[in-house]
């Protein structure tokens, strides 16, 4: 079992940049893939962006697309998502995954998944 903590979030104004992380903890694997969700009260968990084990592959929500850049760690275990050009609407409590692969993650299987606590990030006007 793989146990995930999220850092990084917090309070940026319209525009600005916050980077998170996420880093694992217990068994992990060595070709596990990343992902991030975000959730705000009242709407349903909405995928942000994941990573392939390697790097090599990213995918990102269309809402996220040329703002957001996830990438792999250093030691390649986890995924960190660079997020530029925030908006209000981007304010959710992120949550990390880890799974076997991207689809897995991307998936609502929950077998051999991990997540992490959450992160609020709040985006002002």
């Amino acid at each position: 079992q793989v146990q995930l903590v999220e850092s990084g979030g917090g309070l940026v104004q319209a525009g600005g940049s916050l980077r998170l992380s996420c880093a694992a903890s217990g068994r992990t694997f060595s070709r596990g893939a990343m992902g991030w969700f975000r959730r705000t009260p009242g709407k349903e968990r909405e995928f942000v962006a994941a990573i392939s084990w390697n790097g090599g592959s990213t995918y990102y929500t269309d809402s996220v697309k040329g703002r957001f850049t996830i990438s792999r760690d250093n030691a390649k275990k986890t995924g960190s998502p660079q997020m530029n050009s925030l908006s209000p609407e981007d304010s959710a409590v992120y949550y990390c995954a880890a799974g076997l692969s991207t689809a897995h993650v991307m998936s609502k299987m929950e077998q051999d998944k991990s997540w992490g606590q959450g992160s609020p990030v709040t985006i002002s006007s």
